[in-house]
């Protein structure tokens, strides 16, 4: 197996680890034309969408840039068009996970615990404009949009009140 899809498979399993911890549940779509790699699906929320859903691009890199205020990845310009603008069913989001350039330091295993190398950053789109770009874009996101499972509740909650008249 190539690099690349260790690291597909790695950000899915990352972004499904968090979400097991909230409960939420993950499917794959069975096919991926819309820039879609994971569906989450929330449950027993009590206002506006009971059952809310977000649908997530997701990437992985070894660039980091990490002493900067955001973390810049280019990004295919199909999948900046799909996951941005109004028109969605649901919220799409672009999970990138940040892991080291060595495949062996991607997960440190202790007697104790076992520890992910480094993290995984969101962002939404929907409120980006067109661009005249015809291959790729430049993405910055917030360094404080750290994936975890408190941000990850919060962008579920979000989507249940997206749909409250």
């Amino acid at each position: 197996m190539d690099k690349n899809q260790k690291k597909d498979l790695f950000s899915r399993a990352y972004v499904k680890a968090v979400a097991a911890q909230l409960g939420f549940r993950s499917s794959i779509p069975d096919v991926d034309d819309d820039s879609v790699d994971l569906i989450l699906q929330g449950r027993g929320f009590s206002s506006g969408i009971r059952n809310p859903q977000i649908e997530v691009q997701l990437k992985c890199t070894s660039r980091n840039n990490e002493n900067e205020k955001h973390l810049k990845f280019v990004l295919p310009i199909k999948n900046y068009n799909d996951l941005r603008g109004d028109g969605l069913l649901c919220p799409r989001y672009l999970f990138v996970l940040v892991v080291p350039d060595d495949v062996q330091e991607w997960m440190l295993h202790e007697t104790t615990h076992t520890t992910i190398m480094h993290c995984c950053y969101w962002v939404s789109l929907m409120d980006c404009p067109d661009v005249s770009n015809t291959t790729n874009i430049t993405i910055e996101i917030p360094r404080e949009n750290l994936l975890t499972s408190d941000s990850l509740l919060s962008l579920m909650e979000s989507a249940s009140i997206r749909g409250a008249a």
